[in-house]
């Protein structure tokens, strides 16, 4: 059965600082970045609205959310966020099952038109009782999954849509991007996406005329190039999920350390790397983040902060998208844009203290 946020991992490589958009600041980050051939601006900055999905599981009581939530923290901190600048939020249909488009759009209101909103189809849900039932990949459910999620969003339009399959079949996901542009058309999405972490499927959707994006995995300690390359090749925004690297690149996590009832990393699926199956953060994966505090701190940024300075810096086309639960979370995420992309040089650094 499919599940979310899974795939594979890219290995070497860096690349050269870069903005691409307009209106750059002192700190050499446009204030803009477009989403591929689209030309649709959003922030530099996205936020992912996982987390505030809530508690879900699968119904043998895997959970798939990262533990309890309060949704007027939720909803105070999306606002928060829209004051700071960020105008690009990406959720999906099965994050709580339905629940973080609900809150999502609560949480917008009126300020609909001020933002881009993506999210995601292929996963089967049971909205009443929080469940992920399994996955459906025919265009007739891309239909009905779309016209759910116009409905919890409270919007007549999504502006990416995305497949959440990451290993859909490449035959089947050409029929669903023929799909996809037949919802162009009919007005009801503007531009769409596979979040996927293999690069032969990406290019697929790719094929199509308003295909703006890839969302993938990408953060410092799991660099993707040849996800990077295509997005260059193809004029393509590189939507980057997991840029903190599950809450790693936080600084928030210690050896032994254990989450609360209902996190999905206190059982860490086979697509979540980085936690152990006892539960908490992987030993050998903190001390990757130790090795690197020292350049992801500098110009006063904090751990989080430099984490996404890198992914600014590693390519024009990134647009990384971290969770959040808490206006706290959503000031130090958007504070990491007046503080600009870490230099060509910080960029080689991290890749040689992480050997590649």
């Amino acid at each position: 059965m499919e599940t979310t946020e899974h795939g594979t991992t890219g290995t070497t490589g860096h690349g050269t600082t870069g903005t691409t958009g307009h209106g750059t600041t002192e700190h050499g980050i446009t204030e803009h970045r477009t989403l591929g051939r689209s030309g649709i601006e959003v922030s530099p900055l996205g936020f992912g609205c996982w987390a505030i999905g809530g508690e879900w599981s699968t119904p043998d009581g895997q959970p798939l959310g990262w533990g309890k939530v309060d949704d007027e923290e939720s909803v105070r901190a999306v606002r928060r966020a829209l004051d700071l600048g960020v105008t690009f939020f990406d959720t999906a249909d099965a994050y709580g099952a339905g629940h973080s488009e609900r809150v999502l759009a609560r949480a917008l209101g009126k300020r609909r038109s001020d933002v881009i909103v993506a999210t995601k189809w292929g996963n089967v849900i049971d909205e009443e009782r929080r469940l992920l039932t399994g996955s459906d990949d025919s265009p007739a459910y891309a239909r009905r999954a779309l016209t759910a999620s116009l409905r919890r969003l409270d919007t007549d339009h999504v502006d990416l849509y995305q497949l959440h399959l990451s290993d859909a079949d490449p035959e089947r996901a050409a029929q669903l991007r023929e799909a996809c542009e037949e919802f162009v058309r009919e007005g009801l999405i503007r531009a769409y996406a596979w979040s996927t972490d293999d690069p032969e499927r990406a290019a697929v959707f790719a094929e199509g005329a308003h295909c703006a994006a890839v969302q993938h995995r990408l953060n410092v300690l799991q660099d993707a190039p040849e996800l990077l390359a295509l997005c260059a090749e193809s004029d393509l925004a590189s939507v980057n999920r997991s840029p903190l690297a599950m809450g790693l690149l936080t600084g928030k996590h210690t050896t032994g350390q254990t989450l609360e009832a209902g996190d999905i990393r206190n059982t860490p699926p086979a697509w979540l790397p980085g936690f152990t199956e006892q539960g908490g953060a992987d030993p050998r994966w903190l001390a990757r983040v130790d090795a690197l505090k020292e350049i992801l701190t500098s110009g006063g940024r904090t751990l989080a902060q430099g984490a996404l300075a890198w992914l600014w810096a590693r390519s024009p086309h990134t647009v990384p998208i971290p969770g959040f639960r808490s206006v706290a979370q959503a000031e130090e995420n958007a504070g990491a844009i007046a503080k600009g992309p870490l230099t060509a040089g910080q960029l080689a650094e991290v890749d040689r203290v992480l050997g590649r």
